[in-house]
């Protein structure tokens, strides 16, 4: 019983740690322009992602381990707001920072 106990905790772990990775690399990718406006969406089945931001210098994007949700909670930590778009023939998920970087 221990080993089925043991690799099951390791899978966990495993999963955590990409958790953290992903948020790790969208908090950086964020720091960089945290005034930009930001969208996402993702495969919640493969759990594969875009993030991208829109600047008047163009559009960066990065693709990531994750679901919508973790995009979700990870872009309010940072203090965004995130929602829908007003069109729903967009189902992309559009950020913006509730407070301007001072």
């Amino acid at each position: 019983m221990s080993s089925f106990f043991g690799s099951s905790r390791s899978v966990q772990e495993a999963k955590d740690k990409e958790k953290d990775n992903s948020a790790r690399t969208v908090r950086d990718f964020v720091q960089e322009k945290p005034g930009a406006t930001y969208e996402f969406s993702s495969d919640d089945e493969t759990r594969k992602a875009e993030i991208c931001r829109r600047t008047s210098d163009g559009v960066s994007c990065i693709k990531i381990e994750g679901t919508s949700k973790k995009l979700f909670e990870t872009m309010q930590g940072l203090g965004f707001f995130c929602a829908l778009p007003a069109d729903p023939k967009r189902t992309h998920m559009e950020c913006k920072p509730l407070m301007p970087p001072s």
